[in-house]
């Protein structure tokens, strides 16, 4: 819980510094390639982690990979304070975090739609306008299937689950039934 509220503060105030340059989508697209980098390489993350490392020798690391991947000059200095704090190990939150804080401050919503069978582009699309005039917001759609699923869809806003299946249905009616 409360590394989720320190992810989220260092994430807004990333958000915040993306809006004032009008940088937000650059910033996120350049977190997310720097978190990659430390999946791609669990010695570099053990080492930036690492509270047996002195901090000038974490920072020259830092300062060769940052080199490297050559981001915004924001984004660098933001990884150093991370380094700094000893927050790193709260970088993939921060990244999910910033995410979605990015994806509130433009009007954007990415439901996963997950049907049976493969749908048609018409349907997809029919769907993700109808999710995008009940949210009111621009709809990023994901469609995922589950060939376990009997028919019908499941969608997913964020914590909210519209649960569309048929087995939900056969499972009402059957408790319909069994309730007489």
């Amino acid at each position: 819980m409360i590394s989720n509220a320190i992810a989220r503060r260092y994430a807004k105030a990333l958000v915040q510094l993306g809006a004032e340059e009008n940088a937000v989508e650059r910033f996120g697209s350049e977190l997310g390639r720097f978190v990659a980098v430390l999946d791609a390489n669990s010695d570099l993350d053990s080492v930036l982690r690492s509270p047996a490392c002195r901090i000038e020798a974490k920072m020259e690391i830092l300062g060769e990979v940052l080199g490297k991947l050559s981001l915004a000059e924001t984004v660098s200095s933001f990884l150093k304070v991370l380094l700094e704090r000893g927050r790193m190990a709260f970088l993939p939150q921060i990244a999910h975090s910033y995410s979605v804080l990015a994806d509130e401050l433009s009007g954007v919503v990415r439901p996963v739609l997950v049907s049976a069978f493969p749908l048609q582009d018409a349907q997809v699309e029919e769907m993700r306008s109808a999710l995008a005039k009940a949210t009111g917001k621009e709809v990023v759609l994901k469609v995922e299937v589950d060939p376990s699923m009997i028919g019908g869809v499941i969608t997913k806003i964020g914590d909210k689950v519209f649960d569309g299946s048929v087995r939900t249905q056969l499972d009402r009616i059957k408790d319909i039934l069994q309730k007489g």
